[in-house]
């Protein structure tokens, strides 16, 4: 049972960090396709909140809001998840190009060009750019991803020990340090764009200002940049042992 007084503190954290939830929903909605509603995102980001303000104690080691972003974006991911908003073909044609970047950039020894993986594609640099805005909102980790295509063990089974929060626990493994590495390994541009967006949490229009480019510019070089990321992390440790 709640006392009063927790009734009243759990409504002044619902109340307070109600402009956190809509200013996480904007920044996913940022990388996303127009076929996903910012409204979606923010009615499951509030879900996601009052689950937090059920489950945070005071003892609970962190600050609420720091505590609560984990619980908004997981609730956003999982109404993604739940639409399967990305559809199937985006992803075949995503996967191709994380194939192509890999060969590439094991034959050439270097990330390949923009012009290169077209051409590895047989397309030509404008379909291969609209490929790219067409796979916006292509995420670094999967939840099929826990299994190859033969249904056996992947990198996630490995590298993911906490059966109740396995994309969580990455971050606390090898895992962690293969993505930093990954990142620091980008092209110059498309590190940027991954700290402006992350790290500073930029939006892409902003980020495009800053780099001198369109919106929908910034919007394909952010999935060109994960493809990078899928295709080098694949590399190093999805075919690891099993």
């Amino acid at each position: 049972m709640y006392t009063v007084k927790g009734k009243a503190d759990k409504n002044h954290l619902l109340t307070e960090h109600m402009p956190l939830v809509k200013r996480l929903a904007h920044h996913m909605k940022a990388k996303l396709p127009p076929s996903v509603e910012v409204d979606d995102l923010v009615q499951a980001g509030m879900i996601g909140l009052l689950d937090a303000i059920n489950r945070y104690e005071d003892n609970h080691g962190a600050q609420f809001e720091t505590y609560a972003v984990l619980r908004i974006r997981g609730a956003m991911l999982d109404e993604l998840r739940n639409n399967d908003w990305m559809p199937r073909s985006t992803r075949q044609n995503m996967r191709k190009v994380e194939a192509a970047m890999n060969e590439l950039q094991q034959r050439l020894g270097r990330p390949p060009s923009e012009s290169e993986v077209a051409k590895s594609l047989k397309l030509s640099l404008a379909d291969y750019q609209d490929m790219l805005a067409d796979g916006g909102g292509h995420q670094l980790v999967y939840y099929e991803d826990f299994h190859d295509d033969d249904g056996n063990d992947s990198f996630l089974d490995r590298y993911a020990v906490d059966d109740a929060d396995p994309l969580r626990s990455l971050l606390d493994t090898d895992f962690r340090q293969a993505v930093i590495d990954a990142i620091d390994n980008l092209p110059p541009r498309e590190k940027l764009l991954m700290g402006l967006y992350y790290e500073e949490e930029l939006n892409l229009k902003e980020i495009g200002a800053v780099m001198g480019v369109s919106e929908s510019r910034v919007s394909q070089l952010h999935t060109q940049a994960v493809a990078r990321l899928r295709a080098t992390l694949r590399e190093q440790l999805w075919t690891g042992p099993a």
